[in-house]
């Protein structure tokens, strides 16, 4: 749904066709609904944000989960090097989808490892930041997921000029950070899409991707699912069936 729709778990909503497209024909219904919200996130943290370009590297720090199960194969379907982290029980799958190196970072530190990377897509927030911002190369570029919103994601959301300030305040202290180390920081929200679903729906039948699913749940406990989500501790995404 529409991000500034969200607010409701049900079984049925009303949607613009603008945001929708034919899931693949691959997957059931379940692993359907594990691919937008991460893949079109990685879609656009790569194409519209980054303009990721062939035989570039890029760096996904936790990138075992649900969102890197779409990022890795979207990011080599762009002809880009993948590196990514996270715990050693990630390593085959994350290797096996396309990664091309796997950091375990319970034996080795990214920062102290990697360096000269063009880009990187933060999923960890803003603790990493300064960490990531040095191992970028000058110029490189870092999109977040979740750290802060700096003036620049205000001014190209089309805020009234009070957020722009807001957002301006918010974000300086990290936008220092970038232009300290001669790179560029930017904050992505996903926006709803359906032409990219459709080239998301394309490529992962192309490809015979499947989403990352850690757990389904029946509605009926859509508590559980809440707290395995707010814990932090899914690898993968998680599913409410009706």
């Amino acid at each position: 749904m529409p991000v500034n729709q969200i607010g409701a778990f049900a079984e049925y909503a009303v949607v613009n066709e603008d945001a929708i497209s034919i899931m693949p024909k691959n997957l059931s219904f379940i692993e359907a609904a594990a691919v937008p919200l991460t893949a079109l996130t990685a879609y656009q943290a790569l194409n519209d944000v980054l303009n990721a370009q062939p035989n570039k590297k890029l760096f996904i720090p936790g990138g075992t989960g649900g969102f890197g199960a779409m990022a890795i194969p979207i990011a080599k379907s762009m002809g880009l090097y993948v590196i990514t982290s996270g715990s050693e029980r990630g390593r085959s799958r994350t290797l096996s989808i396309g990664a091309d190196k796997f950091i375990n970072y319970h034996e080795e530190n990214y920062a102290d490892v990697l360096s000269d990377i063009d880009y990187v897509i933060d999923t960890l927030g803003a603790k990493e930041i300064k960490a990531e911002l040095g191992i970028l190369k000058p110029q490189g570029k870092l999109v977040s997921l979740k750290a802060v919103p700096n003036y620049r994601f205000a001014v190209e959301n089309n805020f009234p000029m009070w957020k722009k300030l807001l957002f301006g305040l918010v974000g300086a202290r990290v936008d220092s950070l970038a232009r300290k180390h001669k790179n560029e920081y930017r904050f992505l929200f996903v926006q709803a899409n359906g032409s990219q679903l459709q080239r998301i729906t394309n490529l992962v039948e192309k490809e015979n991707i499947t989403p990352s699913i850690d757990s389904i749940y029946n509605f009926n406990d859509i508590n559980k699912a809440l707290i395995k989500v707010s814990t932090g501790h899914s690898q993968g995404k998680v599913i409410v069936t009706f």
